[in-house]
């Protein structure tokens, strides 16, 4: 219990930081969203690559190709970056989790996972924290906006449910990674006439790829393994107020008790659910 709790709070910290970093590049137009995604995409490749030779001393000579996990890490990265130049940070993460949620608790139940009362009270207080901290004085998101940034959420939980099936975390995300390389770099090519590129800009991306993302999924795909679909989701709910944590402490923000209130009611409800083992559907 001790190792999953510390793998997924290391897992959550590092998606937090791809936001703070995304925003950080796109905000100042540091860089155009298709390169900061193919970077990023290929900052994680290169990482997780070296990882399995440093273990193997080879790659595997039959590479993981599902296409399903290639489709869906593509969809999650691409539009994760195109919908941040449209949301505003907090309209960006509310759409983001909520695609996230909606997917992931879809699969659970499909799965036959079944809730307590008390972790259905932890769900809700834990949504309501997320209410509470990015919804009050958010103007209405931009149509376009939204829905990329939902189906990035739709394809990232899609993503880490599908990692669940492979036999090493390490080499099932560096080969999805370098699968994903040139649908991603087919993106870039086509929006060539819109490129924008800073040093720091660049290395804002390798960053968000190399360290948030690539260590980041090591350590997610691990403690997935021993999360339940709908435990998985819910910690997931964290991340919002992860993240403007992050800005208090980097980006300089203020901390209000908006925040405050908000995090406590996340941290609490996801506290309730993960302490909660989910019922198995009953036979008809």
């Amino acid at each position: 219990m001790i190792r999953t709790f510390t793998l997924t709070s290391v897992a959550i910290l590092c998606f937090a930081a791809n936001s703070l970093l995304c925003r950080l590049a796109l905000a100042p137009n540091l860089i155009d969203p298709a390169t900061f995604t193919s970077v990023r995409v290929a900052s994680a490749a290169a990482l997780l690559t070296i990882w399995v030779l440093a273990r193997r001393k080879e790659f595997p000579r039959r590479a993981y190709a599902d296409a399903r996990s290639i489709a869906a890490l593509l969809g999650y990265m691409a539009f994760f970056s195109f919908g941040y130049t449209r949301l505003g940070a907090g309209t960006g993460a509310l759409m983001l989790i909520g695609g996230v949620q909606l997917t992931m608790l879809h699969v659970a139940w499909r799965e036959g996972e079944r809730f307590s009362l008390l972790a259905w009270l932890g769900l809700g207080l834990a949504l309501l924290g997320v209410v509470y901290l990015v919804l009050p004085g958010v103007s209405a998101p931009d149509p376009l906006g939204a829905v990329l940034m939902a189906v990035s959420g739709a394809s990232f939980g899609l993503f880490s449910l599908l990692a669940r099936r492979g036999s090493d975390p390490v080499e099932v995300n560096a080969s999805n990674l370098l699968w994903c390389l040139p649908p991603v770099a087919l993106v870039n090519l086509c929006l060539l006439g819109e490129f924008t590129g800073t040093p720091a800009g660049f290395a804002l991306a390798i960053a968000s790829g190399a360290l948030a993302t690539g260590l980041g999924y090591i350590v997610w795909y691990m403690a997935v393994r021993s999360l339940t679909a709908g435990q998985a989701a819910t910690v997931q709910l964290s991340m919002p107020a992860v993240t403007a944590l992050g800005g208090v402490i980097f980006l300089a923000e203020p901390l209000t008790s908006r925040l405050l209130v908000a995090s406590t009611a996340m941290i609490g409800g996801i506290a309730l659910v993960m302490i909660q083992r989910a019922r198995p559907r009953p036979d008809p």
